[in-house]
Order: structure tokens, then C-alpha cells, then sequence
């Protein structure tokens, strides 16, 4: 509890109690929500701005300290050596555990298949991540020094992907290159946006099909940020069809989200230097999406 003074008037609730507590503001805002903090005896929202004598009142437990499990969850494995695993995600796994969706990840069921994994436990092996239901292709290490090179490779840009995607609407354009920094939603903490603060973000797109008031097109990156795709399709003015955070549902598609596959990896071997790509069909599910857009 505390009584709020000159010094915190003016502030928001949940930034002075993350302040204080040293949890996530995240974590805080999600038990505002639920009614963990009160101002005056009354239920305080995130976003309430303190004044200048409120008492604030906060009772909020500790993050769930997450651990990974092994779990033996089936896996399209398309490469693996002793220093390295290529494997093909499916729609609606997420890539590591993290509060919501604490197991049944692609990293419990890595370690169930490899038994240990290098780098931070919670995303052990991994060099790069798809969103939860984006399917494709994945590189892994499996020792401390693929983790290190295959990490420099990726801040290079020497590791090529390339995405194959449905997007609502046709581009008028052929091929095209979106540049566009990306943040948080300032609006929307589940969300990203295109931000003068963000980091810088490219994104190349190329005509694949034209379909039914659609579109499927590939797309390379240069750089990895968060909903990168989806961001800025979704600025153009094309959203990721089948979107459910950046565009919306369609009732013609039995995706789980959005109509986006990595489909193009490739990479020189960490160890023998070799280099290896890898390409991977879209799951039947896609497929049947492209069938129904047909013209």
C-alpha cells in the first residue's frame, strides 16, 4: 500500500506498481485486470492516472516461474546431424514455452528427441522462432557452438527464409519492398505497429498466384522481427488472410490463424561449412485455402 504525492501525481497506476513490486508491467496489468489493485477502495484499470493522495492498494503473486519438460510430441523432421536439426513446425505450436502456453511447445518436444539443448532453457536450440500458427521450416542447434555461429549467421543476414503467404487483396505491383521500423502497439500490448522508435525491419515480396480477391505471395526477409510479415502486409494494405490479430477471420479457410508458411531455408553448415537449404510444402490445410480462393 501507498499513499501517492506530489512526485507520483500524474503517473499511471500499473508503471508505479511495476515500479514497486519489480515484476513485469505486463504481469502487473494483467492483475489490474483482475482486480489485484485498488485506488480509493474502488478496482483500478492499467491506464488509471494517480493524483495526489490516492491510497493504492496492491495484493499481486509473483510470476509463475516457468520450466521446460520434455515432451514426446511428434516431429517433421526434415534434416538433423549431431550439430543440428532442421524441422517443420505445424500451425498452432508455439515455438517456446512462456506464461499461457507453458508446455506442448516445439522445445518440449525438442527435448524430448535430443535429450539436452544449448542456450536459455526456455528457448533452448533456437536460432530464430515462428509465431503460433505459422507452420514451416525451423533451424535448431544442438551444441553450445552451432547455437553461437548459426546466432552470428542470423544477425548477418546469411541464413535466407522465405515465406510463402495469402494475402487479402491483390498487390497492384508484381514484387515490392516494405521498410518500416516495428515496436509494440502503444494501443495494444499483443500487438506490434509500424513505429519511428521500432527497430529497423525489410520486407521483400514477390506475385506468386493471382486468386479470388486475393493473392499468394512469397516473401523474403532481411530482418526477424516479431510479426514482421504480418505487420506490414497489414500497412500496405494487404493483410495475411485468415489473420485474426492484424485482419480477420474468413469462414472459407480451416486454418487456425493466419495464411502464412515458411516454406525456404537455407544456410551454410556451422561445422562443415556446407551449404544446405531445405524447402517444405504448406501443410493440406493451405492448400485447401488456395483450392477455395481459386477464381
Amino acid at each position: 500500500m501507498f499513499i501517492v504525492n506530489e512526485d507520483l501525481a500524474g503517473g499511471r497506476a500499473d508503471v508505479e506498481v511495476t515500479r514497486r513490486t519489480g515484476y513485469s508491467r505486463s504481469h502487473v496489468a494483467a492483475a489490474m485486470r483482475s482486480g489485484a489493485v485498488s485506488v480509493n477502495g474502488e478496482p483500478a484499470k492499467p491506464s488509471r492516472i494517480l493524483e495526489p493522495g490516492d491510497r493504492v492498494v496492491y495484493a499481486i503473486d509473483p510470476p509463475r516461474i516457468l520450466e521446460v519438460v520434455a515432451q514426446a510430441i511428434p516431429l517433421d523432421i526434415v534434416f538433423e546431424d549431431e550439430t543440428l536439426l532442421v524441422v517443420n513446425k505445424p500451425a498452432g505450436m508455439v515455438t517456446h514455452p512462456a506464461h499461457g502456453a507453458a508446455d506442448s511447445t516445439l522445445v518440449n518436444a525438442l527435448l524430448a528427441h535430443t535429450g539436452t539443448l544449448p542456450g536459455e532453457p526456455l528457448r533452448g536450440g533456437l536460432i530464430h522462432r515462428l509465431d503460433r500458427d505459422t507452420s514451416g521450416l525451423l533451424v535448431v542447434a544442438k551444441t553450445e557452438a552451432a547455437l553461437t555461429t548459426l546466432g552470428r549467421a542470423m544477425q548477418k543476414r546469411y541464413i535466407e527464409r522465405e515465406y510463402r503467404g495469402i494475402v487479402v487483396g491483390i498487390p497492384r505491383e508484381p514484387s515490392g519492398m516494405i521498410r518500416g521500423a516495428i515496436g509494440r502497439d502503444p494501443h495494444n500490448r499483443l500487438k506490434y505497429a509500424i513505429r519511428a522508435d521500432g527497430k529497423p525491419a525489410v520486407t521483400h515480396f514477390t506475385l506468386r498466384t493471382r486468386l479470388l480477391d486475393a493473392a499468394e505471395l512469397t516473401f523474403r526477409l532481411e530482418t526477424g522481427r516479431t510479426h514482421q510479415i504480418r505487420v506490414h502486409l497489414a500497412a500496405l494494405g494487404y493483410p495475411i488472410f485468415n489473420d485474426p490479430v492484424y485482419g480477420k477471420l474468413d469462414p472459407r479457410a480451416s486454418l487456425p490463424g493466419q495464411a502464412l508458411h515458411a516454406w525456404h531455408l537455407a544456410f551454410k553448415h556451422p561445422a562443415t561449412k556446407e551449404r544446405l537449404a531445405f524447402q517444405a510444402d504448406p501443410p493440406p490445410a493451405y492448400v485447401a485455402t488456395l483450392t477455395a480462393l481459386e477464381p
